[in-house]
């Protein structure tokens, strides 16, 4: 009875896993989130409608826009392209919306 060695069967499991992650991430099939792909809750601010009671807004618009998908808020960003994400609040519980819209293509 032979011995095997083990190294050269722990370098192919090895080599197998970094060639199947560069080979997923060449073609688009894992993303790595970075911290600028991430848009925190902190940056949305709810303003209460009062009766009787002005607000302000800026008219420049904002970089993301809103739809309604199976009842809950979706966020789309304009600037960068393919960026999506679901409006949650401080428990991580989705944003829920009445009706419900395909996606369009944004001008």
């Amino acid at each position: 009875m032979s011995e095997r060695n083990p190294i050269p069967l722990i370098l192919t499991a090895i080599g197998s896993v970094v060639g199947t992650v560069a080979a997923l991430s060449y073609y688009g099939y894992l993303h790595i989130a970075k911290p600028e792909d991430a848009l925190l809750l902190a940056e949305f601010t709810m303003l209460k409608t009062v009766p009787g009671q002005d607000y302000k807004v800026s008219l420049t618009r904002a970089d993301q826009i809103a739809q309604c998908i199976d009842g809950v808020l979706v966020l789309f960003d304009t600037q960068q392209r393919g960026l999506s994400g679901v409006l949650v609040n401080d428990r991580k519980q989705a944003v829920r919306c009445v009706g419900e819209e395909t996606p369009q293509a944004t001008q």
